[in-house]
């Protein structure tokens, strides 16, 4: 069985990760198992290349497959933003609850709540790259909604569902997030590219 590395730290990644590579011959890994103390800095001005920074890095000091993704959350009134800076909107070690307070402070008189998701997902490997992408639509809803999920998750509400993706079992958030349309692509390219075996 090929062990991959996901070049993060965070558990609702490799657990997302994990369930999107089911069923093949992979064992998927956290790179705190092998380099507990790994940190990089996200210089990158787009999610592409913060996934490419991470994964590459990993990769070499790993000398294994390596996975990472970077998510962003584009919200139209804001410009774009947090955009690339979603998961450190507000501060460095901020919560989720953090980031979900800021947004919905800085959006509090805005009538245009239309946003979007987007995930940059990437695999780097010996002799082989390559970068995926996977995107859906919404809106910031006005207070927080449900329990599951992470992130902004209770404040998203996806334009092909009735509920937020915190009010999303698993299974049902697996079928249309943003994560999910990279992942099964980056599934795809995997079985592609033999690594699975």
């Amino acid at each position: 069985m090929k062990r991959v590395v996901l070049a993060s730290a965070n558990p609702d990644k490799l657990s997302e990760l994990r369930y999107f590579l089911r069923n093949l011959e992979i064992e998927v890994i956290s790179v705190s198992d092998l380099l507990p103390d790994w940190s990089i800095e996200e210089t990158g001005a787009t999610l592409e290349e913060n996934a490419y920074l991470k994964a590459r890095d990993v990769a070499e000091k790993t000398q294994l497959p390596a996975i990472a993704d970077d998510t962003g959350l584009f919200v139209d009134v804001l410009g774009g933003a947090p955009g690339i800076y979603a998961s450190r909107f507000a501060g460095p070690d901020c919560s989720y609850e953090n980031n979900i307070n800021k947004l919905l402070q800085t959006m509090l008189c805005e009538e245009n709540r239309r946003a979007s998701f987007r995930t940059s997902a990437v695999l780097v490997s010996t002799g082989m790259e390559f970068s995926v992408t996977g995107e859906v639509a919404g809106m910031i809803i006005e207070k927080p909604d449900g329990k599951e999920g992470f992130g902004y998750d209770p404040v998203f509400l996806p334009d092909d569902l009735d509920r937020t993706f915190a009010r999303c079992s698993p299974e049902e958030k697996h079928r249309i997030s943003h994560r999910a349309r990279a992942m099964l692509k980056l599934r795809e390219m995997l079985v592609a590219s033999g690594i699975p075996g």
